[in-house]
């Protein structure tokens, strides 16, 4: 399971490059070693970033609760 995680971090990380949030640099040594930094731009996002998760955290028991009652108020609909 724990290489599947780095696998999809890696995967979404590189997703980010193109984009012009971050910049990959990788370096010529066995095995291979591979830094990542996020660019002005990426860095901009950061207090959205913040902002969000701080938002899903405050409402986090209030989103939990209304997930549960949807899903037994419609049991055929589960989509987890």
């Amino acid at each position: 399971m724990l290489i599947s995680l780095v696998r999809m971090l890696t995967l979404t990380v590189r997703r980010l490059e193109p984009d012009g949030l971050l910049t990959r640099t990788v370096y010529p040594t066995v095995p291979a070693q591979v830094t990542y930094e996020l660019t002005e731009r990426g860095s901009s996002l950061t207090l959205l970033v913040k902002q969000l998760a701080d938002w899903s955290l405050d409402h986090k028991d209030a989103i939990g609760a209304s997930r549960n009652l949807y899903d037994l108020q419609n049991p055929d609909q589960q989509i987890r």
